[in-house]
């Protein structure tokens, strides 16, 4: 690390940075500094190459972190300011060999990833969420917030979707589950995916997208563009803003909600409730949209319903009966997700939402997970079936 501190100085020294130059002429230059300093270093070819990555990842891409990003095994990295880094492989937790050299290059590194997506973080506005260019989250924290450095938390998408034979594969789901759910939505059944951070929420949505039929227009609403939709030729993708230094010019999710009513949209795509959002996704799923998807975060189906109560009281003024009945009249099935200790994510249960002889809501179990067996299995059968026989999908 010392040897290539030094030679990222020397490239720095052959530069002018009132000077725009290409990625081209940037390897250029870092060669030349390279071929002078292993006569003096006795640097192999291999570790020349290595250099030669690592310097131009430092100029133009993440530094020390593009490695990490480039790696397909890697699903979290986790950077605690300049003391440590943590990154997360197969369901595992461990502490990285590197770190920053500096608070001020982690903090370039962080500009440089929230500029390419319009966001801006500083002191005065020192939370952002943020993606990469591949679509992996980004959350930053700064100081003063965080009192020991910038922290960083990146978490990664793999290049391609993961589809539901994906899913299967691992162990996700049985098949038997998986051809129920492709059934509910092409029946246009309403579904609320739900789970702790970390249970796979935003890839499972991916999943079931690729069940929606290829001639609907489907519009998708995200506070960071995640999804990665396949096969829908007519998709629409919208992304918030978040207000600017003035505190002006914010579009939440509530305005693409409102504003997607206005896009003839067969179906819309909610990629996460947070808020007072949960109540328009309420109305949009009971005045015509049928077939819509959302996530969110908590620890059960029961619980994920409290939460959303919560957050549509946070929307408006409405009794506790009337919040209840738009859910009752929005959301059909909910598909609850878990994180397994063994860091595996799977399906744990699949339900239906219904109401009660007192007007309340209710639950009727269709799969749940046995953890005896470490399968999941059908406990139920579907009672709403009316959109099931309007697509002429009765058989299950």
């Amino acid at each position: 690390m010392e040897v290539e501190r030094q030679l990222q100085e020397a490239v720095m020294a052959e530069l002018d940075l009132s000077e725009e130059i290409s990625d081209e002429e940037l390897l250029a230059r870092i060669d030349r500094v390279l071929v002078r300093q292993s006569k003096q270093r006795f640097l192999s070819v291999g570790q020349r190459a290595a250099c030669r990555k690592r310097i131009f990842d430092s100029f133009r891409r993440l530094d020390i972190l593009q490695e990490l990003v480039e790696d397909p095994s890697i699903t979290e990295i986790m950077v605690n300011g300049t003391e440590a880094v943590f990154l997360e492989r197969e369901g595992k937790v461990r502490c990285w060999n590197r770190r920053f050299s500096s608070a001020e290059k982690l903090e370039d590194v962080i500009q440089q990833i929230v500029s390419k997506v319009n966001r801006t973080v500083n002191t005065s506005s020192p939370i952002v969420d943020a993606r990469l260019e591949d679509g992996s989250r980004v959350h930053v924290v700064l100081p003063p917030v965080a009192p020991d450095g910038p922290i960083l938390t990146i978490r990664k998408f793999p290049g391609d979707p993961v589809t539901m034979e994906k899913l299967l594969e691992w162990g996700s789901l049985t098949g038997e589950a998986a051809r129920f759910l492709q059934r509910l939505v092409e029946a246009r059944y309403n579904l609320f995916v739900s789970g702790g951070t970390g249970s796979g929420k935003t890839t499972f949505l991916n999943a079931l997208s690729q069940f929606i039929p290829g001639t609907e227009r489907v519009i998708t609403i995200e506070d960071s563009a995640e999804l990665q939709l396949r096969g829908i030729a007519n998709l629409v993708r919208l992304e918030a803003r978040n207000a600017n230094l003035e505190g002006e010019n914010e579009v939440s999710i509530r305005d693409l909600i409102r504003a997607s009513l206005r896009m003839r949209p067969d179906r819309i795509l909610v990629g996460e409730v947070r808020g007072p959002e949960a109540l328009d996704m309420l109305q949009a799923m009971n005045t015509g949209h049928d077939g819509s998807l959302s996530t969110g975060h908590g620890n059960s189906p029961k619980d994920m319903i409290s939460r959303l109560e919560t957050m549509v009281l946070m929307g408006g003024d409405l009794p506790v009966s009337a919040v209840r009945g738009q859910i009752i009249s929005a959301l059909d099935v909910m598909v609850h997700l878990g994180r397994m200790r063994d860091g595996s994510r799977k399906v744990l249960e699949i339900t239906e939402v219904r109401e009660d002889e007192e007007g309340r809501i209710s639950w009727n179990p269709l799969y749940s997970y046995q953890r005896e067996k470490g399968r999941l299995e059908q406990v139920g059968e579907l009672c709403s079936r009316q959109k099931l026989e309007a697509a002429g999908l009765s058989d299950i």
